[in-house]
């Protein structure tokens, strides 16, 4: 069997692997997957007529949940990866990596197997929150069929990115609860972007941290695809984000698993 046909025979064993675990343990998903779901519903009804006067200037709660969906959106794939972050730390402190690392199996799959797990739960988490956008209101009836394909591109590159950030983290924890942790900052990045509030609306001094992170480029990027509003530069700069976060990311988990 060549090299190739190696690594994806074991790669697809490992993402297997990981799909089984979380039909097995669902809850942590679903905790994830709760924080996004959640914050819709509360900026929605409990101050979506409130922002949306600040939004639009008519105090309309549609227009508000357009403007927060595109952020929610990405909020969740940021919520969904850091399972990724604890599944890897538990294998490591676990020692199952190591038993591994003494079976005939491409070093490889074992990361990969990870990784391919995690964007496939991101994308089934994006679509059930937006099945839950939907029922409550939000619409895209001028986006075109090339519009919707580029937004589900920038969404799964987007979670491809963050994955690999989150299993690098995942590699540098010493258990799960260290690697929850440490990867909050996925969760507390779009609450600090334009995903609920324009950034002109923030402080002057608060605008720079609003505007030069991955989550706005990205969130106005998204939002321009699906509700034709302007996109300008965001686009490249979304790309560029996701290309600098995933390399960042594998190399710093490979050379983090070849250490251990």
């Amino acid at each position: 069997m060549s090299n190739l046909a190696l690594a994806v025979r074991d790669s697809t064993t490992m993402l297997r692997r990981n799909l089984l675990h979380a039909r097995r343990y669902p809850s942590l998903t679903l905790n994830l997957l709760l924080t996004p779901v959640m914050l819709l519903l509360l900026f929605v009804y409990i101050f979506g007529g409130v922002m949306g006067a600040g939004i639009d200037g008519g105090g309309d709660r549609a227009a508000y949940i357009a403007y927060i969906v595109p952020g929610i959106l990405l909020m969740t794939i940021g919520s969904t990866v850091i399972g990724a972050a604890v599944s890897v730390a538990t294998d490591m402190s676990e020692g199952i990596i190591a038993r591994f690392r003494t079976m005939a199996i491409h070093r490889g799959s074992i990361l990969i197997g990870h990784v391919v797990g995690s964007v496939l739960q991101s994308i089934a988490s994006v679509v059930l929150v937006g099945a839950v956008a939907v029922a409550i209101g939000f619409r895209s009836t001028d986006a075109t069929a090339l519009e919707w394909l580029a937004a589900l591109g920038l969404l799964a590159l987007f979670a491809l990115a963050l994955t690999w950030i989150a299993v690098g983290m995942g590699m540098a924890s010493p258990n799960a609860e260290a690697a929850s942790n440490s990867a909050m900052p996925l969760i507390l990045l779009p609450l600090i972007s334009s995903a609920f509030t324009p950034i002109d609306a923030m402080p002057g001094w608060f605008q720079p941290i609003a505007q030069y992170q991955p989550f706005t480029p990205a969130i106005e990027t998204l939002r321009g695809l699906l509700l034709g509003t302007e996109i300008g530069n965001n686009g490249w700069l979304a790309v560029g984000w996701c290309v600098a976060l995933a390399a960042l990311g594998y190399v710093w988990s490979n050379a983090a698993f070849n250490r251990r």
